[in-house]
């Protein structure tokens, strides 16, 4: 069965730095492109920054130049480098990872890691 476990959220204040880590376990399938969400009080589920197995990315605009993502192939697992941190990030944070060949290919969640930013 395939497990995504995120950790690396907590309480920050204001300019500072956080990394969140997912890993992902249980398939020997091809694991293509990761990515994390974020989905704040009250919001839709958004699009954070997506990393593909060659490691092409793209990320939101409210977080270009803070947030960096990244990946180890060999060891399945993703991560988010947020700095300077603003009130406006806090959320519950969510990896995704896209598994499988063409038209076998699912995504798969973790259950979410809460990120709180005070002023």
């Amino acid at each position: 069965q395939v497990q995504l476990v995120e950790s690396g959220g907590g309480l920050v204040q204001a300019g500072g730095s956080l990394r969140l880590s997912c890993a992902a376990s249980g398939t020997s399938f091809s694991i293509n492109t990761m990515g994390w969400y974020r989905q704040a009080p009250g919001k839709q589920r958004e699009l954070v920054a997506a990393i593909t197995t060659s490691r092409s990315t793209n990320y939101a605009d409210s977080v270009k130049g803070r947030f960096t993502i990244s990946r180890d192939n060999a060891k399945n697992t993703v991560y988010l480098q947020m700095n300077s941190l603003k009130p406006e990030d806090t959320a519950v944070y969510y990896c995704k990872a896209a598994i499988g060949f063409q038209q076998w290919e699912y995504d798969y969640w973790g259950q979410g890691t809460q990120v709180t930013v005070s002023l």
